[in-house]
């Protein structure tokens, strides 16, 4: 039997035609075959994160149910932004064309060389919890807290939901 767990995707991207290379990105997540049930949340304007000077970010929320574990969904999420023109990293929290963080998988709690879930600083930032919220309020982010209660305790500044 097939077992299905919601899955939870922050999507990013502040070089290119950011809203395109997002959206872009949902679209080959909710074309997969072990994909359904895809919600997507709106489209964010955010400043950036971290020390590095660059533009603006375009975050959403995937959220969806699927039949892969952690590191198969990891890998297929980075077979997206390679895809999408993602380049190595040249500086931690630097711009980047897309951006995929697997944030929560069911209530699975990982922490290995490759991945950790759920994603670390995910109480903290305001670009994830703010879409998190519009498609999974209810959600208890194993270990961390319940996505309402964490989004009510970040400053939203500078953050533009775009139409």
């Amino acid at each position: 039997m097939t077992s299905w767990r919601p899955a939870y995707v922050g999507v990013g991207s502040n070089l290119g035609d950011s809203r395109a290379l997002v959206t872009s990105a949902i679209d080959r997540i909710a074309a997969w075959p072990s994909t359904r049930n895809l919600l997507r949340a709106p489209l964010y304007r955010t400043p950036p994160f971290g020390p590095v000077a660059q533009p603006d970010f375009v975050n959403s929320v995937a959220a969806f149910l699927t039949t892969l574990d952690a590191h198969a969904l990891l890998a297929e999420l980075r077979a997206i932004e390679h895809a999408l023109g993602r380049e190595p990293a040249r500086e931690r929290w630097g711009p980047r064309a897309i951006d995929l963080d697997l944030l929560a998988l069911g209530a699975e709690r990982i922490a290995d060389e490759v991945l950790t879930l759920p994603h670390p600083g995910i109480a903290e930032r305001a670009f994830v919890l703010l879409p998190l919220a519009d498609v999974a309020p209810g959600l208890a982010v194993p270990g961390v807290g319940v996505v309402a209660e964490l989004r009510r305790r970040v400053a939203d500044d500078g953050i533009v939901r775009l139409p």
